[in-house]
Protein backbone atom coordinates (compact mmCIF):
# COMPACT_ATOMS: atom_id res chain seq x y z
CA UNK A 1 0.00 0.00 0.00
CA UNK A 2 1.02 3.66 -0.51
CA UNK A 3 0.38 4.91 2.71
CA UNK A 4 2.15 5.54 6.08
CA UNK A 5 1.65 6.85 9.45
CA UNK A 6 3.86 9.71 10.10
CA UNK A 7 2.47 11.10 13.68
CA UNK A 8 0.24 10.42 16.65
CA UNK A 9 -0.82 10.92 19.84
CA UNK A 10 -2.69 9.66 22.74
CA UNK A 11 -4.46 10.31 26.12
CA UNK A 12 -4.11 8.49 29.08
CA UNK A 13 -6.97 6.44 28.88
CA UNK A 14 -9.43 6.29 32.27
CA UNK A 15 -12.18 8.12 34.02
CA UNK A 16 -11.27 11.67 32.86
CA UNK A 17 -13.87 14.24 34.89
CA UNK A 18 -12.23 17.27 33.29
CA UNK A 19 -12.59 16.10 29.75
CA UNK A 20 -15.37 16.20 27.57
CA UNK A 21 -15.01 14.43 23.75
CA UNK A 22 -14.84 17.84 22.47
CA UNK A 23 -11.49 18.52 24.31
CA UNK A 24 -10.47 15.23 23.94
CA UNK A 25 -10.69 15.20 20.15
CA UNK A 26 -8.91 18.83 19.89
CA UNK A 27 -5.94 17.49 22.15
CA UNK A 28 -5.20 14.57 20.22
CA UNK A 29 -5.67 16.90 16.96
CA UNK A 30 -3.02 18.96 18.21
CA UNK A 31 -0.59 16.70 19.42
CA UNK A 32 -0.76 14.96 16.25
CA UNK A 33 0.51 17.04 13.95
CA UNK A 34 3.25 18.53 16.50
CA UNK A 35 4.42 15.01 16.20
CA UNK A 36 4.56 14.39 12.76
CA UNK A 37 5.84 18.01 12.41
CA UNK A 38 2.63 19.26 10.21
CA UNK A 39 0.86 22.19 9.75
CA UNK A 40 -2.61 21.93 9.88
CA UNK A 41 -2.93 24.05 6.87
CA UNK A 42 -1.11 21.11 4.80
CA UNK A 43 -4.17 18.30 6.43
CA UNK A 44 -6.33 17.59 3.50
CA UNK A 45 -9.38 15.87 5.38
CA UNK A 46 -9.71 14.97 8.76
CA UNK A 47 -11.79 11.27 9.88
CA UNK A 48 -13.39 11.14 13.07
CA UNK A 49 -14.87 7.95 14.87
CA UNK A 50 -16.56 8.20 17.99
CA UNK A 51 -19.60 5.35 18.57
CA UNK A 52 -21.61 7.63 20.78
CA UNK A 53 -25.10 6.30 20.91
CA UNK A 54 -25.96 8.56 23.78
CA UNK A 55 -22.35 8.60 25.82
CA UNK A 56 -22.28 11.96 24.76
CA UNK A 57 -24.73 14.86 24.19
CA UNK A 58 -22.53 16.56 21.49
CA UNK A 59 -23.42 15.08 18.35
CA UNK A 60 -21.63 16.17 14.39
CA UNK A 61 -18.49 15.65 16.11
CA UNK A 62 -16.51 15.80 12.55
CA UNK A 63 -15.47 19.11 12.99
CA UNK A 64 -14.59 19.95 16.65
CA UNK A 65 -11.09 19.66 16.03
CA UNK A 66 -11.14 22.95 14.31
CA UNK A 67 -12.25 24.63 17.58
CA UNK A 68 -8.68 24.30 18.96
CA UNK A 69 -7.16 23.92 15.91
CA UNK A 70 -8.57 26.75 13.88
CA UNK A 71 -6.10 25.99 10.77
CA UNK A 72 -8.46 22.76 10.21
CA UNK A 73 -11.98 24.75 9.86
CA UNK A 74 -12.22 24.00 6.36
CA UNK A 75 -10.79 21.19 5.65
CA UNK A 76 -13.47 18.35 5.11
CA UNK A 77 -14.17 16.50 7.80
CA UNK A 78 -16.37 13.24 8.11
CA UNK A 79 -17.86 11.51 11.31
CA UNK A 80 -17.05 7.45 11.77
CA UNK A 81 -19.25 4.88 13.21
CA UNK A 82 -19.01 0.62 13.41
CA UNK A 83 -19.61 0.05 16.84
CA UNK A 84 -15.85 -1.04 18.83
CA UNK A 85 -14.48 -1.13 15.41
CA UNK A 86 -15.35 2.76 14.59
CA UNK A 87 -11.57 3.46 14.87
CA UNK A 88 -10.42 1.16 12.35
CA UNK A 89 -13.29 2.42 10.45
CA UNK A 90 -11.87 5.95 10.60
CA UNK A 91 -8.52 4.47 9.51
CA UNK A 92 -9.86 2.45 6.40
CA UNK A 93 -12.00 5.90 4.91
CA UNK A 94 -8.79 7.58 5.25
CA UNK A 95 -6.34 4.86 3.34
CA UNK A 96 -9.32 4.68 0.85
CA UNK A 97 -9.24 8.56 0.06
CA UNK A 98 -5.05 8.01 0.23
CA UNK A 99 -5.32 5.38 -2.25
CA UNK A 100 -7.96 7.28 -4.51
CA UNK A 101 -5.13 10.06 -4.73
CA UNK A 102 -7.93 13.11 -3.30
CA UNK A 103 -5.86 13.93 -0.34
CA UNK A 104 -2.16 13.65 0.50
CA UNK A 105 -2.79 13.86 4.00
CA UNK A 106 -5.12 12.47 6.72
CA UNK A 107 -5.80 13.33 9.81
CA UNK A 108 -7.59 10.35 11.67
CA UNK A 109 -8.79 10.72 15.67
CA UNK A 110 -10.78 8.23 17.62
CA UNK A 111 -12.76 9.51 20.76
CA UNK A 112 -14.96 7.88 23.32
CA UNK A 113 -16.00 9.62 26.58
CA UNK A 114 -18.07 6.62 28.35
CA UNK A 115 -17.81 7.62 31.78
CA UNK A 116 -20.23 10.71 32.22
CA UNK A 117 -23.30 8.77 32.18
CA UNK A 118 -24.09 6.15 35.01
CA UNK A 119 -22.67 2.47 35.31
CA UNK A 120 -26.25 0.69 34.36
CA UNK A 121 -26.73 3.39 31.21
CA UNK A 122 -23.70 1.81 29.81
CA UNK A 123 -24.33 -1.68 28.92
CA UNK A 124 -27.99 -0.57 27.59
CA UNK A 125 -25.54 2.00 25.39
CA UNK A 126 -22.95 -0.68 24.30
CA UNK A 127 -25.91 -3.33 23.58
CA UNK A 128 -27.28 -1.06 20.58
CA UNK A 129 -24.13 -2.32 18.66
CA UNK A 130 -25.56 -5.96 18.72
CA UNK A 131 -28.82 -6.65 17.26
CA UNK A 132 -31.45 -5.24 18.79
CA UNK A 133 -34.53 -7.09 17.95
CA UNK A 134 -33.32 -10.60 19.77
CA UNK A 135 -30.43 -9.39 21.64
CA UNK A 136 -31.01 -6.41 23.59
CA UNK A 137 -32.14 -7.65 26.98
CA UNK A 138 -29.39 -9.63 27.49
CA UNK A 139 -28.91 -9.27 30.92
CA UNK A 140 -25.25 -7.93 31.40
CA UNK A 141 -25.29 -6.01 27.71
CA UNK A 142 -22.26 -7.08 26.07
CA UNK A 143 -20.51 -8.57 29.26
CA UNK A 144 -23.32 -11.10 29.30
CA UNK A 145 -23.40 -11.48 25.36
CA UNK A 146 -20.16 -12.55 25.76
CA UNK A 147 -20.96 -14.43 28.68
CA UNK A 148 -22.85 -16.80 26.39
CA UNK A 149 -20.02 -17.17 23.96
CA UNK A 150 -17.68 -17.98 26.69
CA UNK A 151 -20.49 -20.72 27.79
CA UNK A 152 -20.77 -22.48 24.38
CA UNK A 153 -17.42 -22.49 23.88
CA UNK A 154 -16.58 -24.42 26.92
CA UNK A 155 -19.58 -26.84 26.16
CA UNK A 156 -17.80 -27.41 22.78
CA UNK A 157 -14.54 -27.57 24.38
CA UNK A 158 -14.32 -27.79 27.81
CA UNK A 159 -13.72 -25.38 30.85
CA UNK A 160 -10.99 -22.80 30.00
CA UNK A 161 -11.10 -20.28 32.78
CA UNK A 162 -7.86 -21.35 33.31
CA UNK A 163 -6.80 -19.94 30.16
CA UNK A 164 -8.63 -16.73 30.33
CA UNK A 165 -6.54 -15.76 33.60
CA UNK A 166 -3.65 -16.57 31.81
CA UNK A 167 -4.85 -14.47 28.85
CA UNK A 168 -5.83 -11.66 31.35
CA UNK A 169 -2.48 -11.46 33.84
CA UNK A 170 -0.56 -11.53 30.73
CA UNK A 171 -2.36 -8.35 29.26
CA UNK A 172 -2.37 -6.76 32.59
CA UNK A 173 1.27 -7.73 33.10
CA UNK A 174 2.13 -5.74 29.65
CA UNK A 175 0.23 -2.82 30.84
CA UNK A 176 1.51 -2.23 34.14
CA UNK A 177 4.37 -0.83 32.09
CA UNK A 178 2.08 1.05 30.10
CA UNK A 179 1.69 4.81 31.41
CA UNK A 180 -1.09 5.30 29.31
CA UNK A 181 -2.81 2.31 30.44
CA UNK A 182 -6.35 2.70 32.55
CA UNK A 183 -4.98 -0.42 34.92
CA UNK A 184 -1.22 -0.17 35.32
CA UNK A 185 -1.11 -2.91 38.06
CA UNK A 186 0.26 -6.56 37.47
CA UNK A 187 -2.88 -8.41 38.77
CA UNK A 188 -0.94 -11.75 38.80
CA UNK A 189 -2.92 -14.90 38.08
CA UNK A 190 -3.97 -16.27 41.11
CA UNK A 191 -5.91 -12.96 41.17
CA UNK A 192 -7.38 -13.24 37.78
CA UNK A 193 -7.98 -17.40 38.59
CA UNK A 194 -9.89 -16.79 41.76
CA UNK A 195 -13.95 -15.38 42.48
CA UNK A 196 -13.27 -13.13 44.92
CA UNK A 197 -14.89 -9.88 46.43
CA UNK A 198 -12.47 -7.80 44.37
CA UNK A 199 -13.32 -9.94 41.17
CA UNK A 200 -16.30 -11.20 41.17
CA UNK A 201 -18.43 -12.68 38.37
CA UNK A 202 -19.71 -10.75 36.26
CA UNK A 203 -21.74 -13.29 33.53
CA UNK A 204 -21.57 -16.98 32.62
CA UNK A 205 -18.30 -18.06 33.20
CA UNK A 206 -16.85 -14.15 32.85
CA UNK A 207 -15.19 -12.58 36.26
CA UNK A 208 -14.49 -9.03 36.34
CA UNK A 209 -10.98 -9.65 35.54
CA UNK A 210 -11.88 -11.54 31.98
CA UNK A 211 -13.74 -7.92 31.33
CA UNK A 212 -12.35 -4.73 29.66
CA UNK A 213 -12.75 -1.53 31.01
CA UNK A 214 -15.29 1.60 30.52
CA UNK A 215 -12.80 4.24 30.30
CA UNK A 216 -12.41 7.73 28.04
CA UNK A 217 -9.48 8.82 26.30
CA UNK A 218 -8.82 9.42 22.10
CA UNK A 219 -6.20 8.81 19.94
CA UNK A 220 -5.42 10.21 16.83
CA UNK A 221 -2.99 9.52 13.69
CA UNK A 222 -1.41 11.54 10.68
CA UNK A 223 -1.78 9.22 7.70
CA UNK A 224 0.00 10.03 4.68
CA UNK A 225 1.05 9.04 1.07
CA UNK A 226 4.62 7.65 0.80
CA UNK A 227 5.68 10.90 -1.44
CA UNK A 228 5.21 12.91 1.94
CA UNK A 229 6.12 10.52 4.44
CA UNK A 230 9.73 10.31 3.14
CA UNK A 231 9.95 14.12 4.84
CA UNK A 232 8.64 12.79 8.03
CA UNK A 233 10.55 11.94 10.98
CA UNK A 234 9.37 8.64 11.30
CA UNK A 235 7.40 6.41 8.99
CA UNK A 236 5.02 3.22 9.55
CA UNK A 237 3.73 1.69 6.55
CA UNK A 238 0.68 -0.14 5.85
CA UNK A 239 1.87 -3.41 4.30
CA UNK A 240 -1.82 -4.89 3.89
CA UNK A 241 -5.64 -4.10 5.48
CA UNK A 242 -8.71 -6.09 5.00
CA UNK A 243 -12.38 -5.50 6.35
CA UNK A 244 -14.64 -8.66 6.27
CA UNK A 245 -18.54 -8.00 7.72
CA UNK A 246 -21.05 -10.64 9.22
CA UNK A 247 -24.19 -11.39 10.41
CA UNK A 248 -25.20 -9.02 13.17
CA UNK A 249 -27.04 -12.29 15.12
CA UNK A 250 -25.55 -14.26 16.80
CA UNK A 251 -28.61 -16.81 15.80
CA UNK A 252 -28.06 -16.70 12.43
CA UNK A 253 -24.33 -18.08 12.66
CA UNK A 254 -21.71 -20.21 14.86
CA UNK A 255 -20.57 -17.40 17.14
CA UNK A 256 -17.99 -18.82 19.18
CA UNK A 257 -16.40 -19.48 15.43
CA UNK A 258 -15.16 -15.85 14.32
CA UNK A 259 -15.93 -16.79 10.60
CA UNK A 260 -15.16 -12.99 10.17
CA UNK A 261 -12.25 -12.07 12.15
CA UNK A 262 -10.62 -15.72 10.68
CA UNK A 263 -11.43 -14.24 6.63
CA UNK A 264 -10.07 -10.66 7.58
CA UNK A 265 -7.03 -12.33 8.62
CA UNK A 266 -6.35 -14.44 5.84
CA UNK A 267 -6.78 -12.04 3.57
CA UNK A 268 -4.63 -9.50 5.02
CA UNK A 269 -1.89 -11.87 5.12
CA UNK A 270 -2.26 -13.39 1.73
CA UNK A 271 -1.98 -9.09 0.60
CA UNK A 272 0.76 -9.22 2.95
CA UNK A 273 2.79 -12.12 1.38
CA UNK A 274 4.05 -12.63 4.75
CA UNK A 275 3.05 -15.07 7.50
CA UNK A 276 2.94 -15.47 11.43
CA UNK A 277 6.10 -16.38 11.39
CA UNK A 278 6.83 -12.65 9.92
CA UNK A 279 4.90 -10.49 12.48
CA UNK A 280 7.05 -9.04 15.97
CA UNK A 281 3.65 -8.95 17.96
CA UNK A 282 -0.05 -8.58 17.07
CA UNK A 283 -2.26 -5.82 19.11
CA UNK A 284 -5.53 -7.70 19.13
CA UNK A 285 -8.94 -7.16 20.40
CA UNK A 286 -9.78 -8.39 23.77
CA UNK A 287 -12.74 -6.72 25.03
CA UNK A 288 -13.03 -10.49 26.94
CA UNK A 289 -10.65 -12.61 27.08
CA UNK A 290 -12.81 -15.50 25.71
CA UNK A 291 -12.52 -12.83 22.75
CA UNK A 292 -8.57 -13.03 22.79
CA UNK A 293 -8.84 -16.92 22.99
CA UNK A 294 -11.14 -17.19 19.78
CA UNK A 295 -8.52 -14.62 18.14
CA UNK A 296 -5.85 -17.48 18.41
CA UNK A 297 -7.58 -19.61 16.72
CA UNK A 298 -9.22 -16.88 14.02
CA UNK A 299 -5.14 -15.44 13.14
CA UNK A 300 -4.20 -18.90 12.81
CA UNK A 301 -2.22 -19.79 15.59
CA UNK A 302 -3.92 -22.44 16.76
CA UNK A 303 -6.74 -25.03 15.42
CA UNK A 304 -10.51 -24.29 16.44
CA UNK A 305 -10.89 -25.42 20.57
CA UNK A 306 -7.31 -25.48 20.99
CA UNK A 307 -6.64 -21.71 21.62
CA UNK A 308 -5.98 -22.18 25.37
CA UNK A 309 -2.77 -24.42 24.28
CA UNK A 310 -1.27 -21.05 23.07
CA UNK A 311 -1.59 -19.54 26.11
CA UNK A 312 -0.32 -22.09 28.49
CA UNK A 313 2.72 -22.59 26.26
CA UNK A 314 3.12 -19.05 27.11
CA UNK A 315 3.76 -18.80 22.89
CA UNK A 316 1.83 -15.21 23.64
CA UNK A 317 3.42 -13.37 26.11
CA UNK A 318 6.27 -11.16 25.89
CA UNK A 319 8.91 -13.38 25.50
CA UNK A 320 6.78 -15.71 23.52
CA UNK A 321 7.09 -16.90 19.81
CA UNK A 322 4.28 -14.32 18.64
CA UNK A 323 3.72 -12.02 21.49
CA UNK A 324 -0.04 -10.24 21.91
CA UNK A 325 -0.78 -7.00 23.48
CA UNK A 326 2.36 -5.84 24.65
CA UNK A 327 0.71 -2.32 24.76
CA UNK A 328 -1.87 -4.48 27.67
CA UNK A 329 -4.50 -4.43 25.29
CA UNK A 330 -8.39 -3.38 25.79
CA UNK A 331 -8.12 -5.45 28.83
CA UNK A 332 -5.49 -3.67 30.59
CA UNK A 333 -5.34 0.18 28.51
CA UNK A 334 -8.93 0.34 28.54
CA UNK A 335 -11.84 0.41 25.58
CA UNK A 336 -12.82 4.06 25.00
CA UNK A 337 -15.13 2.37 22.00
CA UNK A 338 -14.41 4.94 19.32
CA UNK A 339 -11.16 5.87 20.36
CA UNK A 340 -9.90 1.67 20.49
CA UNK A 341 -8.77 1.28 16.71
CA UNK A 342 -7.05 4.16 16.50
CA UNK A 343 -5.16 3.29 19.43
CA UNK A 344 -4.15 0.44 18.79
CA UNK A 345 -2.13 1.69 15.83
CA UNK A 346 -0.59 3.70 17.81
CA UNK A 347 0.33 1.13 19.83
CA UNK A 348 1.78 -0.76 17.15
CA UNK A 349 4.02 2.32 15.56
CA UNK A 350 5.06 2.96 19.12
CA UNK A 351 6.65 -0.29 19.51
CA UNK A 352 7.57 -0.58 16.25
CA UNK A 353 9.78 3.41 16.30
CA UNK A 354 11.07 1.91 19.24
CA UNK A 355 8.96 4.19 22.16
CA UNK A 356 7.09 1.08 23.24
CA UNK A 357 4.15 2.19 26.04
CA UNK A 358 3.93 -1.11 27.45
CA UNK A 359 6.08 -4.71 27.50
CA UNK A 360 8.91 -3.80 24.99
CA UNK A 361 8.97 -6.26 21.87
CA UNK A 362 12.80 -7.38 20.74
CA UNK A 363 13.81 -5.71 17.31
CA UNK A 364 10.18 -5.32 16.55
CA UNK A 365 9.64 -4.69 12.94
CA UNK A 366 6.11 -5.73 11.81
CA UNK A 367 2.88 -5.68 13.72
CA UNK A 368 -0.27 -7.50 13.27
CA UNK A 369 -3.24 -5.53 14.42
CA UNK A 370 -6.75 -6.76 14.80
CA UNK A 371 -9.95 -4.51 15.88
CA UNK A 372 -13.44 -5.90 15.91
CA UNK A 373 -16.85 -4.59 16.20
CA UNK A 374 -19.82 -6.23 18.19
CA UNK A 375 -19.61 -9.87 18.20
CA UNK A 376 -16.91 -10.66 15.16
CA UNK A 377 -19.39 -8.58 13.08
CA UNK A 378 -17.00 -5.76 11.59
CA UNK A 379 -13.28 -7.34 11.99
CA UNK A 380 -10.64 -4.90 10.76
CA UNK A 381 -6.64 -6.17 10.18
CA UNK A 382 -3.90 -4.14 9.68
CA UNK A 383 -0.34 -5.11 8.93
CA UNK A 384 1.90 -2.51 9.43
CA UNK A 385 5.67 -2.14 9.20
CA UNK A 386 8.44 0.68 9.82
CA UNK A 387 9.80 2.10 6.52
CA UNK A 388 11.95 4.89 8.59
Amino acid sequence: MDAAITGWAHTRFGRLDDETAETLIGRVAEEALDHAGLDATEVDAVFVGTFNEGFSPQGFPSTLASLRVGALRHAPAVRLENACATGSAAIHAALDALAARRIRTALVIGVEKMTAVPGDEVGDILLKASYVPEEADIEGGFAGMFGRIADLYFQAHGDQRDALALIAAKNHANGAQNPLAHIQKDLGFEFCATVSDKNPIVAGPLRRTDCSLVSDGAAALVITNLDEAWHAPRAVGFRATAHVSDYIPISRRDVIAFDGARKAWAQAMETSKLSLDDLSFVETHDCFTIAELIEYEAMGLAEPGQGARVIAEGETTIDGWLPVNPSGGLKAKGHPVGATGVSMHVMAAKQLCGEPAGATVADAKTAGIFNMGGTAVANYVSIVERLR
